[in-house]
């Protein structure tokens, strides 16, 4: 394949070493030496999403790192985006757009036609690029999955990218990581190796100096530096639900807020703008613990798959938890599927999500919910209607609520109602996804939670700033020059 922009392809040793964090940070990094830099994924798997400036939908890290190098996300950064549904397996979104559903078998045989989608996406986006950042999936050591593989060493020998791989030290076995993934990758891949970084060290990194000897003998590949831990990296949006698993520190005194870890939780990435805040404590709460009594707001957040996860939150026995902080006057807030939950009834009759069925929902609003195949997505805009706060930031669901309750709308989108509110206040819900960014309305809300004085968070200036520090960690740890030299030799 030929491509004028030179690229260069960052494949893990597993799922989770921090590849995402990798092409943020040296997509800023490369930005910053003038070059014009894009991000770009094969294939990614994930419920967190965000909606590209031309109506499609992408992957969060993508869209991260398109931030990172200064350029809009478009959905030619993730052509492929598979959204884990229950019941029914993935939604395939392709170029933005639902192609279809498919468990993970049937994806197997239907990923091989995509290649030429994925090549033809790639191509468009180096295209205006002086260098593309490519990030696998998973790792190439997976050799047993069946097909045709388009997210890592596939995608790289079709399209004659160099590879640089990441291991993470911080979850032990790095040495067998990378040299396991030598062993049982062909020749073909092996051979598009260019490297490896050694990421999330800890401590005296001369201590791993014999690691490095016996990792680049046992490979042939050369190390391109080690990674300290970068513990700023919480306040920049993660991709994987798994994020969540990671204990926080709670703040003494703060603003308690209790969100249920659904199995199907998407865009929570609109807790993050909490998380900064030094007077807040977010507490996810997985399956099996019940909802802390003592918690200021219960936020619902979104889930791809809302009548499922409103049987698992039943399951957990969360609803009785969360009727209970509602007796005893605490507030609650819902976000698109979690909006949904707090309804009277949520109905899908065109089996959206599996078969045709309808769920009573928590009878906190007075709406219902009916699901519908058609998805709406978009950037948006409007006002918070009590506060008079702007807001802004992405609609991305099934369906329409609609009900008496939607008389007292949470906000309005470009003067459209939307959402709604109870009749004493207490419960609230809308559609749009990252309002709790917008500085002035999280302020005025976590002010109708208990006083507070401002704390000053400006969120996207915090984002940005946090990428400019990774830029500088990985340009004093990694060699970016040889990066550099290995894109331009391909």
């Amino acid at each position: 394949m030929v491509h004028t922009a030179k690229a260069l392809m960052f494949q893990g040793t597993g799922s989770d070493v921090g590849k995402s964090l990798i092409v943020a940070g040296l997509s800023r990094a490369f930005a910053n030496r003038g070059l014009s830099v894009r991000p770009f994924k094969p294939q990614n798997m994930s419920n967190n999403a965000a909606v590209t400036i031309d109506g499609g939908e992408i992957g969060r890290a993508q869209h991260l790192q398109a931030l990172a190098a200064r350029t809009p996300a478009s959905v030619h950064m993730n052509p492929v985006l598979l959204k884990p549904q229950s019941e029914i397996g993935a939604q395939v979104i392709v170029r933005g757009q639902v192609r279809t559903t498919a468990n993970a078998r049937a994806y197997q045989d239907l990923k091989a036609g995509l290649l030429g989608e994925v090549l033809d996406s790639f191509a468009i986006t180096a295209k205006a690029a002086d260098l593309v950042l490519v990030e696998g999936a998973g790792s190439p050591a997976e050799i047993n999955l069946p097909g045709r593989d388009i997210a890592n060493m596939g995608f790289a020998i079709a399209a004659e990218i160099p590879v640089v791989l990441v291991a993470d030290i911080d979850r032990g076995g790095v040495i067998a990581a990378l040299v396991g993934t030598h062993a049982v990758i062909n020749e073909a891949a092996r051979n598009r190796v260019r490297g490896y970084v050694i990421n999330k060290f800890r401590g005296d990194v001369t201590l791993f100096d014999s690691g490095l000897v016996e990792i680049s003998e046992r490979t042939g590949w050369p190390s391109l530096g080690i990674a300290p831990f970068f513990a700023e990296a919480v306040n920049l949006p993660p991709e994987d639900a798994v994020a969540l698993d990671k204990p926080r520190t709670s703040k003494a005194g703060a603003i308690k807020i209790a969100v249920p870890k659904f199995s199907r939780i998407a865009n929570f990435d609109d807790l993050d703008p909490l998380h900064a805040e030094p007077d807040v404590t977010v507490e996810i709460v997985p399956p099996g613990r019940a909802l802390p009594g003592d918690a200021d707001l219960i936020l619902l957040p979104g889930s791809k798959s809302t009548i499922a996860d409103l049987a698992y939150l039943r399951r957990q026995g969360w609803d009785i938890d969360i009727l209970a902080h509602y007796r005893r006057g605490g507030r609650i807030l819902g976000i698109c599927g979690g909006y949904q939950m707090l309804g009277r009834t949520i109905a899908d009759p065109d089996g959206v999500e599996g078969e045709g069925r309808e769920a009573d929902g928590l009878g906190l609003l007075d709406i219902e919910t009916v699901l519908s195949p058609e998805k709406r997505l978009g950037q948006s805009a409007g006002v918070h209607l009590e506060s008079g706060e702007t807001v802004r930031g992405y609609e991305i669901h099934l369906g329409q609520s609609r009900g008496p309750d939607c008389a007292r709308p949470f906000i309005n989108i470009a003067d459209t109602p939307d959402g709604a509110t109870s009749a004493d206040g207490k419960v609230a819900g809308c559609y749009l996804h990252g309002l709790l960014a917008a500085d002035g309305f999280r302020h005025r809300f976590l002010s109708g939670l208990r006083h507070r004085d401002d704390s000053g968070v400006v969120y996207d200036h915090l984002v940005d700033e946090t990428l400019d520090r990774l830029a500088e960690h990985l340009e004093s740890h990694l060699d970016l020059d040889r990066m550099l030299e290995i894109a331009h030799a391909a």
